[in-house]
This record gives structure tokens, C-alpha cells and sequence, in this order.
């Protein structure tokens, strides 16, 4: 797989510069968004709110707001998932090794607050990097451009 280099550090280990409890962060987002955000897990795919957004702007971490995506970087995948072939930044968000479904993923997490976003494959054909950032719509916030 061509994705940069994935850490191999335990998933849930921190510091990371936004720290909350569990009972914070439940009730700060919502079940539905600590399930995805905090717990791993995934929204049922084309049932996303940002999958079909098409104007220029930031996506952000919906837990802390970090800035994570630019709108140019989307691409329609085909997948159901909101798809990007960067982050705004190497140091934006953390890759780590996912072996949950009993084969090898990239998991990508929140660089700031250690937040689940989605994974990354090497299956992005015809983007500048080669990659496909899958993330969930939950997992993110949009600003339009002013």
C-alpha cells in the first residue's frame, strides 16, 4: 500500500491536544456521532449528509473542529462514503493499523482529539496521490467557502 508510513502505536493512546471523557464526549456529540467518532464505527453507506456536498470549503473533525479536508481533495469514489485523496496536512490526521475485520486497513483518527474518521486505501486511481481517505459523514464537519 502506498499510504505514508502507518504508526504503530496503540490506537487509544493520547496525549492529544483535545482530551475529554468518555460521559463529555456522549454528551457533546450525540450517540449517533460517538458511536462513529469515539467507538469505531461506521455509518451505513450513501446515507451520508456530506457524500453529495459539492461546494468549496474546509471539512473539519466534527469532535473538535481541527481542519482536516479541503473541498478540492473530494473526488466521487463510487463508494457511498465521502472520498479524498489528502488531508490538508501530513500532521492533520494519524494512520494507524487496523486488523478488526480480520484483514489489514488503514485506520484514519482525528490528529488533535484521537477521533475515528474512516480509512484510507490505496485505490484512489486517477487522484494526484493514488489514495481514497473513506470517511464518514458523521465524522465531519463542512464550512463553505465565504
Amino acid at each position: 500500500m502506498t499510504t505514508p508510513e502507518t504508526p504503530h502505536a496503540d490506537p487509544h493512546a493520547g496525549p492529544h491536544a483535545v482530551e475529554k471523557t468518555d460521559a463529555e464526549w456522549l454528551a457533546e456529540l450525540g450517540p449517533e456521532r460517538y458511536a462513529v467518532l469515539r467507538k469505531a464505527g461506521t455509518e451505513r453507506a450513501w446515507s451520508g449528509e456530506l457524500l453529495d456536498e459539492s461546494r468549496a470549503g474546509l471539512y473539519s473533525c466534527a469532535a473538535c473542529g481541527a481542519e482536516l479536508f479541503k473541498s478540492g481533495t473530494k473526488f466521487d469514489s463510487g463508494c457511498g462514503w465521502p472520498s479524498f485523496y489528502d488531508s490538508v496536512n501530513p500532521d492533520a490526521v494519524e494512520l494507524l493499523e487496523d486488523t478488526s475485520l480480520g484483514v489489514v486497513r488503514t485506520e484514519v483518527r482525528c490528529a488533535a482529539c484521537g477521533s475515528h474518521l474512516g480509512h484510507v486505501f490505496d485505490d484512489g486511481f486517477g487522484t494526484p496521490t493514488g489514495l481514497r481517505y473513506c470517511m464518514n459523514s458523521l465524522s465531519l464537519g463542512f464550512a463553505p467557502e465565504a
